[in-house]
């Protein structure tokens, strides 16, 4: 106990220690999330249908641009999101059975 109580104690300088290792868990996490670890892809990314090239826009993607720009109006957005859900929407398999 006499340790703690020598010359007033640790002082405040001994909080910085925590701040210290909580930012470099901080910014490892950082680094590692944006660095691509787990397989080249960080988590915050949707894994994309293999049936799509790496480079290539998904055909939901390319439906909604159409519809932004005004191709195409919202009920024939409708129908073609709905056969395009079965096909490529979250848990297909590219419309394989």
């Amino acid at each position: 106990m006499n340790t703690l109580a020598y010359n007033g104690g640790p002082g405040p300088w001994i909080l910085l220690f925590p701040i210290i290792w909580a930012a470099v868990v901080v910014g490892a996490v950082t680094l590692l999330r944006r660095t691509g670890w787990r397989g080249g892809r960080g988590p915050w990314q949707a894994a994309r249908p293999s049936h799509t090239a790496p480079g290539e826009p998904s055909p939901i993607a390319l439906l909604g641009r159409r519809f932004a720009t005004g191709e195409i109006d919202e009920d024939e957005y409708w129908r073609r999101l709905s056969v395009l859900d079965e096909q490529f929407g979250p848990g297909s398999r590219g419309g394989a059975v």
